[in-house]
């Protein structure tokens, strides 16, 4: 399995996941998605394998800065528009998020606690 490490580079989290892959040495790639934008249809892939609910930070900065309009799109139905708000708001994700790159692109692990570590490889 070859992991690609979606997440900000200023972001805590995602630096200590990029940490112990290196450590462990776990191949991957990181991509910061404020230089390397995420595309909507790469995050209407992740919502239908995570689901909103898993994938969107409700407890982040910028959830508590959104806009009603937009806080009401992420609680919708529609995928195609919450989809979009991701690709736009990328720091409304929950980070980091693991894909696999060897296969098809499929989400593996979603932030970096215990069940995600486990996940992408990791044991401790």
């Amino acid at each position: 399995m070859f992991l690609t490490v979606h997440g900000i580079k200023t972001c805590d989290t995602c630096r200590k996941a990029l940490k112990a892959l290196e450590q462990a040495g776990i191949a991957h790639r990181s991509r910061d998605l404020r230089t390397q934008p995420l595309k909507p249809e790469e995050a209407a892939r992740w919502l239908n394998q995570m689901g909103a609910d898993r994938l969107i930070n409700r407890r982040s900065t910028t959830w508590r800065g959104l806009a009603e309009s937009d806080r009401a799109i992420a609680d919708g139905d529609d995928a195609a528009a919450i989809a979009a708000l991701l690709a736009r708001e990328v720091t409304l994700i929950k980070r980091p998020v693991f894909t696999d790159e060897d296969g098809d692109d499929r989400v593996v692990a979603l932030g970096f606690d215990a069940p995600a570590k486990a996940a992408i490889g990791l044991t401790s």
